[in-house]
């Protein structure tokens, strides 16, 4: 089974990045921060990235229709992957957010049944899976 959870969902499941920011900037970010407007650094800086995400909502929702995009986090379970080999089905994984292939799932069985994957986030499997997949990736 698929499960898909929105970005709502997203506490405790996080990509770390690391960004440079001139002196000036992280500056005024400490100030800020010193100033008890933000707990730190992370939630200064976790807080622009939604408000400005929130900003530019229309044309996000515009671009994930254009490209037939889920949005979310998106669990492949082993169970749901070998329904589908039963019926004879693939699936394309499309994804914004986290696509997440169970560690119980084959090399194999990933080959047969995930007909491409395209995820802009993160994409969480086996080097076993990701290895058959490789030529699938977009």
């Amino acid at each position: 089974m698929v499960k898909a959870r929105t970005a709502e969902s997203r506490a405790g499941e996080s990509e770390k990045i690391t960004i440079n920011l001139g002196f000036v900037d992280l500056g005024q970010i400490d100030l800020i921060v010193s100033d008890g407007f933000y707990a730190n650094r992370t939630d200064f800086i976790r807080t622009a990235i939604r408000n400005h995400l929130d900003k530019h909502s229309k044309e996000l929702a515009k671009s994930l229709e254009r490209k037939n995009l889920d949005l979310g986090l998106h669990d492949y379970s082993r169970a749901f992957l070998e329904g589908l080999k039963r019926s004879g089905k693939t699936v394309n994984i499309h994804v914004i957010g986290l696509a997440r292939i169970a560690d119980d799932v084959s090399a194999d069985l990933a080959r047969s049944t995930i007909a491409s994957v395209s995820v802009l986030g993160a994409f969480q499997a086996s080097s076993a899976v990701k290895a058959a997949l490789s030529d699938r990736f977009s």
